[in-house]
């Protein structure tokens, strides 16, 4: 029988599992492993801590910290008493949690140390502006993940010690809360990205997540002894729901100690599958052809013989044609040559990889696959409890985002957009009818935003964002995403935003990779000028016309990129130019830069 709600999922896989080893996390300077059983414990005690705090069911808990462990405990012991989790980004700034926590009407949140509970104090204690008008939030409660000092609040550490003391009092409640828990229950308001406005609280319900699962699960990805890695923010929809998928398949989980150690962490992790957002792939990709350029005449020999065996390969695969004698010796032969060493990178146990978040560079897709690496491109959104497709191990197009889950239905519209129904679709919005109405159609059907085509095999190519698609004073439709991601394999480039509409042509933004910058200036022989001069810097304008005119090669003439003009720092969430999730906030970058943008357009520029 199907599981009625994500503790009770949870609880039967512990008791099911309890010797084996749950995850492993670095604590005290080493690396613990923690058992089922042990971590069911400290579920209850965290639970059983929240019953102290008198938390009722439909009550908000908000979480504020990066992944970790603690983060996946916190939030089954919100669900297990029946309350509901509002995850918030930690990048997100004071008067952004403050928003979370006004709209979700939460009353207690965890924080992961001081910085976080800063925030948290000077929204609770100030209020935060929101169209010039000052709100206040209600939180009666902050319990601080690290530290012995929460500033006047719980640390988690207590709250475990309070629900220790506890539990046995508090068992049977437990029990009920968990027990009433139907799948049609709320379990989390997560915020979308918010790149048009304040941030959405999608409501998902435990049903949506199970639906999500149970669908995934009927693919044979993983079981128990199979190890995942979990570095990208449990804020996501789409690592959380990984981790819930984790939960059911029964696998252990390797917590990173930190994004800025993934690398090193991999080498201890050595997961059989893995998360991952397409700019993880974009930038190993461009590591593996700068090792090409810098290796020496024989070794580049050597790796330009292997990629060229790998092309070969991809072709094979992906025409479904059984690799000749020959190819499989020299598959062999580059594999111990080439292709182990870049396995190595990623623990060497890689079964495949999954991609979600943003659209993957088909090119990106080919290279890892004629590797050896498989990565899994799927697609969804929040309001779809992510997921609606994804592509099989044993099913799968390389350019696309695979077939429809078991329990989703989808349609294109007459416009192009995708349309999906199924039952791990969310309720809608909080507090925000209007926009739940333009979502959700009288019908039922939910309007992604997203323009596709369904193939006569059943996958989805996804063409770009329905609101992001732009139209050329010319009349002909670009889509930005798609020139964005063929730049981003260019060896230099970092990042990149074009721009277009009811222009007369297309220009971009360029963002450069600065550790390659710095080695193609030692190849060189020039010195690296400052930041602020790689603008107006010769040279390394010429560098970025000729990676611009090698992609203006593979598009039509009206999507080339006629001008461009280069920027000294990276966009990210803390310029406000990228979502916490890294998406481009389009109408923010065009407005910071219209007069660069605008610059472009003029005959002066030409």
């Amino acid at each position: 029988m199907p599981f009625q709600n994500l503790p009770e999922m949870f609880f039967a896989q512990a008791n099911q599992l309890a010797p084996q080893v749950r995850y492993r996390a670095f604590r005290d300077g080493r690396w613990v492993d923690v058992s089922w059983d042990d971590c069911a414990q400290r579920v209850r005690e965290l639970a059983a801590g929240l019953l102290t705090l008198a938390v009722e069911p439909g009550d908000r808990v908000a979480i504020l910290s990066t992944t970790r462990a603690e983060w996946v405990e916190i939030d089954l012991a919100i669900l297990a008493v029946g309350a509901i989790t509002i995850p918030i980004y930690p990048s997100n700034l004071a008067d952004e949690c403050g928003y979370i926590l006004w709209n979700s009407e939460a009353t207690i949140v965890a924080v992961e140390n001081d910085k976080q509970r800063q925030k948290i104090e000077a929204v609770r204690d100030h209020g935060f502006e929101l169209d010039g008008v000052t709100h206040r939030i209600s939180i009666r409660e902050i319990i601080q993940i690290d530290g012995s000092d929460a500033g006047g609040g719980l640390t988690l550490a207590q709250l475990a010690a309070r629900g220790r003391s506890a539990l046995a009092e508090h068992s049977a409640e437990l029990e009920r809360r968990t027990a009433a828990i139907s799948r049609d229950a709320l379990a989390t308001f997560v915020y979308t990205s918010g790149t048009t406005g304040p941030p959405k609280g999608v409501m998902q319900t435990h049903g949506n997540h199970l639906a999500s699962v149970e669908a995934i699960a009927g693919f044979g990805l993983a079981g128990p002894g199979d190890v995942d890695f979990a570095f990208l923010p449990l804020a996501h929809s789409f690592q959380r729901l990984v981790e819930y998928y984790a939960l059911y398949a029964g696998t252990t989980t390797i917590f990173a100690r930190s994004i800025d150690t993934v690398i090193d962490d991999l080498k201890e992790a050595r997961p059989h599958f893995m998360p991952a957002v397409p700019r993880i792939f974009e930038k190993m990709y461009t590591r593996i052809q700068s090792a090409r350029s810098d290796a020496s005449g024989l070794k580049r020999q050597i790796m330009d013989w292997s990629f060229g065996v790998g092309e070969r390969i991809n072709h094979q695969k992906v025409n479904r044609q059984p690799l000749s004698p020959w190819l499989t010796v020299q598959q062999t032969v580059a594999h111990r040559l080439v292709f182990a060493q870049i396995r190595e990178l990623l623990g060497g146990r890689i079964k495949f990889l999954i991609s979600g978040g943003a659209p993957l560079s088909r090119d990106i897709a080919e290279f890892f696959h004629g590797i050896g690496i498989l990565i899994l491109e799927g697609y969804g959104l929040t309001e779809t409890t992510p997921v609606l497709t994804c592509n099989r191990p044993d099913q799968y197009k390389l350019g696309s985002v695979g077939q429809a889950l078991p329990c989703v239905t989808l349609r294109i519209a007459e416009d192009g957009e995708i349309l999906a129904k199924g039952p791990n679709i969310a309720l809608g919005y909080h507090k925000r009818e209007d926009a739940t109405r333009e979502s959700w159609d009288s019908d039922g059907w939910f309007h992604t935003g997203d323009i596709g085509e369904i193939d006569s095999e059943g996958f989805l190519r996804i063409t770009d964002r329905k609101k992001d698609l732009m139209k050329t004073s010319g009349g002909k439709y670009v889509a930005p995403q798609t020139i964005e991601n063929m730049l981003k394999t260019q060896p230099h480039i970092s990042q990149a935003v074009v721009i277009g509409d009811n222009r007369k042509y297309c220009v971009a933004l360029l963002t450069l990779d600065a550790e390659e910058l710095e080695k193609w200036a030692k190849t060189e022989n020039v010195s690296l000028p400052t930041r602020e001069q790689w603008t107006g810097d010769e040279r390394i304008n010429a560098l970025m016309k000729h990676e611009v005119e090698a992609v203006n090669q593979h598009l039509a003439s009206y999507e080339q990129v006629k001008y461009f003009r280069i920027l000294p720092n990276d966009f990210s969430p803390e310029t406000g130019e990228l979502t916490p999730s890294l998406k481009v906030k389009r109408k923010v970058i065009t407005q910071r830069y219209g007069p660069l943008i605008d610059e472009m357009y003029t005959s002066a520029s030409r």
